[in-house]
């Protein structure tokens, strides 16, 4: 069984709901000229990533009419055909018009995509050319989640700055190598180009498009009706570190594999070296390359991230696991823990924690 999802059935909301809205009064918007979004619906397109902004800009027509006042954006989802069917068919989404009949676009918005993403991108490479030359005309892009791999395929993104989900970092970087990839980041912009972080994240980047287009006042109105955190910048707290070890340099990945199963002990730079017998201005520039992280960088996050563990499953202290993972001073363990994080080790054990912790401190 399938399910049609079309872009041109209107939002299907009770007028009760945005007529409770009206209460909330705004001053207005930046500008009162219609905006063209086009929402690209690419082959194996995530269909939530195509709904979500659709919903977001709609709904926010609906905050704008209970005021009495015009719409701001004309919405329309675009696709390589009339018909896109996502997930093994479950889905089929009717787009509104095709690339060849679109109107030409204020924003751009490229929906996460899924599956293998080389495959997915030459599935969807008639996009690409169309985006460089809307984006040349004046439009604005933006991309959602792994729609971050269509966009740098566009060569705009060369030399600028770019989020994308985390788990995704390593491939996009070898993909990639001329863009700036900030993985911790929930939202990038840079010169009309957007960018968000992984999965949910999007959200944020909606809102944020939203406040930029209208005001701050509507976008708080709809970060409450959607029951978003408006200010959330970073998704440091969700990263889980792997490892890099997409790499070829067999000497770094055992450097990188003693690291790992040793980080308890005290490791200088110049132990790894003596050990490998690689120079060391060689080792930490091959060690930079293949992993992006300075030597001291990758076994901060490798005791980090046990750290993490412990506190999401354990009943240990923030000093008890300070020492587990190689820390004496505890400024220190905090100041990198927080650096890596985004949190304290106690705001972390506290929201991530799995049982009722006996001690905090």
């Amino acid at each position: 069984m399938s399910v049609s999802v079309s872009g041109a059935v209107q939002i299907r909301q009770s007028k009760g709901l945005f007529a409770t809205l009206i209460q909330f009064t705004f001053t207005g918007t930046k500008t009162s000229d219609m905006k063209n979004i086009a929402i690209l619906v690419p082959e194996t397109a995530v269909v939530e990533a195509v709904a979500d902004p659709r919903y977001m800009f709609t709904a926010v027509n609906e905050f704008i009419k209970s005021q009495g006042k015009p719409p701001l954006f004309h919405v329309e989802l675009i696709g390589l055909s009339k018909e896109v069917k996502l997930a093994d068919g479950i889905f089929s989404i009717h787009t509104d018009t095709t690339l060849t009949n679109a109107k030409r676009p204020d924003l751009i918005v490229i929906p996460a995509i899924s599956g293998n993403l080389e495959h997915s991108i030459k599935l969807n490479n008639d996009f690409i050319p169309w985006i460089v030359m809307q984006y040349k005309n004046g439009s604005e892009v933006a991309s959602l989640c792994l729609g971050a791999f269509i966009l740098a395929s566009t060569g705009l993104l060369d030399g600028k700055t770019c989020s994308t989900h985390w788990l995704f970092a390593n491939e996009f970087r070898n993909m990639f190598p001329e863009v700036d990839l900030v993985d911790n980041k929930i939202v990038t912009e840079q010169n009309g180009l957007y960018t968000s972080g992984g999965a949910n994240s999007y959200w944020n980047l909606l809102l944020h498009l939203v406040e930029k287009y209208t005001s701050r006042e509507l976008a708080i109105l709809a970060s409450k009706f959607f029951v978003l955190d408006i200010d959330r910048k970073s998704q440091s707290p969700f990263i889980m570190f792997k490892g890099q070890k997409i790499h070829d340099d067999d000497e770094i990945k055992k450097a990188q594999e003693f690291i790992e199963n040793n980080f308890m002990e005290k490791i200088t730079v110049d132990e790894l070296c003596s050990k490998f017998a690689i120079g060391r201005r060689t080792f930490e520039r091959r060690f930079k390359k293949a992993t992006n992280n300075t030597v001291i960088e990758y076994i901060q996050r490798v005791k980090i991230e046990s750290a993490k563990k412990q506190f999401e499953t354990g009943r240990k202290t923030v000093s008890e696991v300070m020492y587990e993972v190689g820390y004496a001073d505890t400024k220190a363990f905090r100041d990198v823990f927080k650096k890596v994080t985004g949190m304290s080790p106690l705001d972390y054990r506290s929201k991530y924690n799995k049982e009722p912790a006996l001690h905090l401190n």
